[in-house]
């Protein structure tokens, strides 16, 4: 089977409906709504989370990672909010429920995810770190957000791959999958994020984070991109490209962000390896 008609397989199965779109947390999404406001509750954002006995779990185990952990473990969700701040745990909210959002009980498929749960976390922690050293502060809470959903589309459209796998005659390799993700990915990541009702803003990021024409006023979307390709350049993902030189991107120049710059964001990047596996 080719490329071109691997791809028009996998577009059909989508329109037929024979695979339902999963749906976001909508406890994640609560917390990311109470996290926007001008002044969060936090006994909201500990009862929102508190009534999830998974996102719970997940919460305390991101908290007491080599990532976060102080000299005493966190064993409630107040007290990591305490310990952490409100934002910051609501950032790490949002980190275990977009894990816990796709899952496959094939152990190939499944480390697909992973790495592609690995790369959208890494974009969502570079995404917020630019936002903090470019000073947009009234985008912070933003940037965490879209960083995060901004590759959903390959999550998605992995699910369809796996549905239809037992039913093509064919030899799925490696290089296929890629090819096929990296095709579809924005476009039903935007059909995706409106499915979820998610603002428009983070819609666009889903469809514009590779496309060569794009919006350089939009803040949020020049950062997902230049934290994405900071993602690949370290290999947080399913590619790995050494070579990238994101100083001369015009998404660093539009940031106005220095080689010290990215090489601190680089260094960063790599202290959260720890959180990401």
């Amino acid at each position: 089977m080719t490329e071109k008609s691997f791809v028009e397989e996998i577009e059909k199965c989508i329109a037929s409906g024979e695979v339902s779109l999963p749906v976001f947390s909508p406890t994640a999404l609560k917390v990311q709504q109470e996290l926007v406001k001008a002044e969060p509750d936090l006994k909201v954002l500990e009862k929102l989370i508190t009534g999830d006995q998974s996102l719970s779990s997940q919460i305390l185990r991101i908290a007491n990672s080599a990532f976060y952990r102080g000299l005493v473990e966190v064993l409630t969700v107040k007290a990591a909010i305490i310990r952490l701040g409100m934002q910051e745990v609501g950032r790490i909210a949002l980190l275990a429920a977009s894990k816990n959002q796709f899952h496959s009980k094939d152990p190939v498929m499944n480390e697909l995810i992973k790495q592609l749960w690995q790369h959208s976390a890494g974009c969502a922690i570079a995404t917020h770190w630019l936002a903090k050293r470019c000073k947009f502060g009234e985008i912070l809470s933003q940037a965490f957000f879209a960083g995060l959903l901004h590759d959903v589309g390959k999550l998605f459209v992995l699910t369809v791959i796996e549905r239809l796998k037992n039913n093509l005659n064919m030899m799925m390799t490696h290089a296929l999958l890629l090819e096929a993700l990296d095709t579809l990915h924005t476009q039903q990541g935007y059909a995706l994020m409106q499915q979820w009702s998610m603002p428009e803003q983070y819609c666009r990021i889903a469809r514009d984070h590779h496309a060569p024409n794009f919006d350089h006023k939009d803040q949020l979307l020049v950062m997902v991109r230049l934290a994405d390709m900071m993602c690949h350049k370290l290999g947080i993902g399913l590619t790995k490209d050494p070579e990238l030189n994101l100083a001369t991107t015009i998404e660093a120049s539009i940031l106005e962000l220095s080689e010290i710059s990215l090489a601190e964001l680089e260094v960063m990047l790599e202290d959260t390896s720890s959180l990401l596996n």
